[in-house]
Formats: C-alpha cells, sequence, structure tokens
C-alpha cells in the first residue's frame, strides 16, 4: 500500500496515491496559534466567489458596527494584492514592530487593523509574490500580530478559493464565515462555490450579504435594480443559511471610503447581520456597553 502524501482539505481523500480513499485528517490539525499575547475570541471570515462585489465594504461596515456596540473589534486584511482597509479607514501609520511581535494599527475609534500596506514603504508599491508567500504573510498576520484582546476579529479575505483562503480555513480557527455577493445571474454559482469549500472544511455559514442591491434614483427616490432582480433570497433558501442583509449602491457610502471616514457610516443596512453574528458567537462574547457610551 502506498502512502498518501496528498494535502487534504476534507476527510474525503481524492489522490491516486491514496489507496484507502480516505486519510482521516483532521482539519484542526492544521490550526496555528496566534500570539502568546492574544486573546482572540471569535474570528469572522467574509469571502466571495469573486472579486468586485463590495468584500471589503462589508468587512469594514460589519467591524464599525460591533465596535459601535462596544466589542473590542479588530481587522485583519487577508487581501494582500489588492488591500483597501487602511484607505477606507484613514490609517496611514505603518505598523511597528518589537522583539514580541508586530503591533496594529488603530483607527480613530480604536479598531486594530493589520494590512500589507502598513508595511510596504510606499502605498501604491504592487505586491509581486507568488501564492506561498503571500499564504505565508496572511499566516503571519495571524501568529506574529499583537492583537491584544480582542471580541471580533474580522478577516477580509481575498476572492475565490485559491491559496490563502484555504490557508485561511486551514491554519485559522475560523467561528464562521459571511459569504458577499451581488444580485446578477452568475451569484447561484458565486455562492455555492464559496459555500462548498466552507462546507467541505467545517468551516459554519453565517449567512448571505448581498451588495450592489439598488440604486436609489436622486431625483424620484425609486429603487432601481442595475443588475436585474435579486434572486439571493432563493438560493439562500437552498443552502439553508439566511440573507444577513442587502446593501444599495450609495454615492455618499463611497465618499466615505474615498476620504477614509468610514467609521462615519450612518445606516442600517447590516445591522440583522451584526445581530445575527453576535446571535451565533454569544457564548464568548458578552454585549459591552454600547460605544456612544465610551466616548
Amino acid at each position: 500500500m502506498s502512502e498518501c502524501s496528498c494535502d487534504c482539505t476534507s476527510t474525503e481523500c481524492k489522490s491516486e496515491g491514496c489507496s484507502t480513499g480516505s486519510c482521516n485528517v483532521n482539519p484542526q490539525d492544521f490550526l496555528e496559534k496566534s500570539h502568546e499575547l492574544n486573546r482572540i475570541k471569535k474570528v469572522i471570515g467574509v469571502v466571495s466567489g469573486k472579486g468586485g462585489v463590495g468584500k471589503s465594504l462589508v468587512t469594514s461596515t460589519l467591524a464599525v458596527l460591533m465596535r459601535r456596540k462596544g466589542y473590542k473589534v479588530g481587522i485583519l486584511d487577508a487581501d494582500i494584492t489588492g488591500p483597501s482597509i487602511p484607505k477606507m479607514f484613514g490609517v496611514t501609520k505603518k505598523a511597528e514592530g518589537s522583539e514580541l511581535g508586530i503591533y496594529p494599527q488603530r483607527t480613530h475609534n480604536n479598531i486594530n487593523v493589520m494590512s500589507i500596506n502598513l508595511l510596504l514603504e510606499k502605498d501604491d508599491s504592487p505586491v509581486i509574490w507568488r501564492g506561498p508567500i503571500i499564504s505565508g504573510t496572511v499566516k503571519q498576520f495571524w501568529t506574529d500580530v499583537i492583537w491584544g484582546d480582542i471580541d471580533y476579529l474580522f478577516l477580509d479575505m481575498p476572492p475565490g478559493t485559491g491559496d490563502v483562503p484555504l490557508t485561511v480555513f486551514q491554519s485559522i480557527p475560523l467561528s464562521g464565515i459571511v459569504i458577499v455577493t451581488s444580485p446578477q445571474d452568475l451569484v447561484s454559482l458565486i455562492v455555492r462555490k464559496a459555500y462548498n469549500m466552507a462546507k467541505s472544511m467545517n468551516i459554519p455559514v453565517l449567512g448571505i450579504v448581498e451588495n450592489m442591491s439598488w440604486l436609489k434614483c436622486p431625483d424620484c427616490g425609486k429603487e432601481i435594480q442595475l443588475f436585474g432582480k435579486s434572486k439571493i433570497e432563493e438560493v439562500a433558501s437552498k443552502l439553508g443559511v439566511p440573507v444577513l442583509g442587502k446593501m444599495p449602491i450609495d454615492p455618499s457610502i463611497a465618499e466615505l471610503c474615498d476620504n477614509g471616514d468610514i467609521e462615519k457610516l450612518n445606516h442600517s443596512y447590516l445591522d440583522c447581520a451584526v445581530e445575527n453574528i453576535e446571535k451565533a458567537t454569544m457564548d464568548k462574547c458578552p454585549i459591552k456597553k454600547k460605544w456612544s457610551d465610551q466616548k
């Protein structure tokens, strides 16, 4: 019997070199320990099956709303080749390190942020790295960054189901993922890819957020469905997961992001998403004082 050397992502082995058909690999075996100074209670991955659907916007919005509830929040920007989190929060100061590890930067309202742009000399310097190096960098953001006490750490993931998502799913103990999509006809396939990857690796799917759902006419107030009628409820029902919220194309939100003022957002599009994440993770994250009471 030949020895199986495949890199399994589930208990079912697809390798031709494995005559048993099963490696009996526990996904927990690949988990990495975070820095010894960290006390991270819940880790939420924000994923998408394709790029350009507003994943970073959803990540930032969820983090801001959680912070307003009084939670200690962090954002790990795992999109190494397309980082946008620092820009959206107006974070320009570089990350600092010591013999203990790397310290993330803080936003105006004390959200911890770590991104590759906080390590590059110039923000517009391209990251021309191969997959293993990129994956290793994301892993280091988990193992070497001193996040401290965090109730919710949000991971802004790169799109797709490639090296980095696989590394994150295997190496970081995710409490669950939120899938971000848009209302195009391709949505069903895109969502199913992300859903099936998570399920194959025993990662809970907390729900789906649809971005760019509509555009409100500035003159008459009519909601215009630029991509046609949404099918997200039907898709979510078939998968057995909730629709956490829908976000429109809103120029005012885009302006906040461009100006680094995402923490000034004033809408309720994802209030339901935050409530659902709270309910799903309440065992280790009791509600703190409201953010407004702590200012």
